[in-house]
């Protein structure tokens, strides 16, 4: 550009205003020209590269576009303010130099922040495509933290390009984040509370999460860098700043290998002769159940005497997790265990009180159930 510079106002040296205006037209023109077929041709390869199995092609060609039009109006404004310069020779057109170096370096770096970004969708796209499940947040993760740097060292070699320091700007950005360190501790802490979520990723986007110590239970929608957004059950929008999670326990349900079904069952004590058999009944009823993992621990057994009933215990564990599937599981397996206590002759114990005019009031079965969230 340099060299164009000095061969544009070798050109223009005493030329007539009429010359010089001349002379800005045919630049404009072929500045709108070479714009026009530079959006042609790069809108034809991008069709061309959709139609590959790479995506490296597709995602260079669509951030080039737009970057690259803007960099040809920066070259063809900068020759024209040369032009106008060499006429003149105003003083106020000598920045016309570190503008146009500013305007490429802002268009190189808009190319690498929409190249990093397509990569990001193009690698996502692709593991959606061959049926793998991609991990959004490491994704998006290292995609921002490439574009930040992106605009950091933009920046940079843009104060050095307008005659700026880079070691002083570094050592007074040094002294200042110290002060803005205390100012802003709160967000700071945030910062790197999602900074470790990223890093140690105990969640990611679309898990079940929950906290007992507080309150905190839903589905994650996005981990941003300063607070998360959870949708809890009741489709609520909760917003929890990322300092909270490096001080609690996060329990993430959706990461389970399995889902437990844990209950006791009572009898009534008219039954006793009868528990084993109903036990064994169970324990076959579950070791033939195909929805129950085999591979597990499974526990039937008569387990107490209690105060009015003879308690079973039943614990297994099913092979899926999905919710609303382990729950058609549970009660499949309960309706079982009834249908097998019925067919035994027996029956599920009723706390009973005897009045002292000997009559038994009704009551409801006695059935202790367990965690089964």
């Amino acid at each position: 550009m340099d060299s164009l510079d000095t061969w544009v106002e070798q050109q223009v040296v005493g030329e007539t205003p009429v010359m010089l205006f001349a002379y800005v037209g045919m630049v404009l023109a072929a500045v709108i020209i070479f714009n026009f077929i530079l959006r042609r041709v790069l809108g034809r390869m991008e069709k061309k590269a959709l139609q590959t199995s790479t995506f490296w092609d597709d995602a260079l060609i669509s951030a080039t576009r737009r970057p690259a039009s803007w960099l040809v109006w920066v070259a063809g404004f900068s020759l024209i303010a040369q032009i106008v310069k060499s006429e003149l020779n105003n003083e106020l057109l000598d920045v016309v130099h570190v503008v146009r170096t500013v305007g490429v370096i802002a268009c190189l770096s808009w190319f690498l922040v929409r190249l990093i970004r397509n990569v990001q969708n193009a690698i996502i796209h692709q593991k959606t495509e061959r049926g793998e499940i991609p991990d959004r947040t490491t994704i998006g993760a290292v995609g921002q933290i490439l574009r930040i740097f992106v605009i950091v060292v933009a920046f940079l070699v843009g104060l050095q390009s307008l005659g700026f320091s880079i070691s002083g700007v570094l050592a007074f950005g040094g002294i200042g984040g110290i002060a803005i360190g205390f100012a802003a501790k709160d967000m700071l802490a945030n910062f790197f509370g999602g900074l470790m979520i990223h890093l140690d990723r105990p969640f990611a986007v679309g898990d079940w999460i929950r906290s007992s110590e507080k309150q905190i239970e839903g589905t994650v929608e996005e981990i941003g860098w300063r607070i998360t957004r959870i949708r809890t059950f009741d489709k609520r929008p909760l917003y929890v700043p990322n300092s909270i999670f490096t001080n609690i326990t996060v329990e993430n349900p959706s990461r389970m290998s399995n889902r437990r079904i844990n209950e006791t069952i009572g009898v009534r004590y008219e039954d006793m002769n009868r528990v084993e058999g109903i036990v064994g009944d169970i324990r076959a009823m579950l070791s033939a159940h195909p929805e129950i993992d085999h591979e597990q621990a499974m526990i039937v057994n008569f387990t107490q005497f209690n105060e009015f009933s003879l308690d079973i215990i039943v614990d297994a564990f099913t092979r899926t997790t999905a919710r609303a599937r382990f729950h058609e599981v549970k009660q499949d397996i309960l309706l079982k265990i009834a249908g097998i206590i019925a067919k035994r002759g027996a029956d599920i114990a009723y706390p009973t009180r005897i009045n002292y005019n000997g009559t038994i009031p009704s009551a409801q079965p006695v059935v202790k159930t367990g965690d089964a969230a």
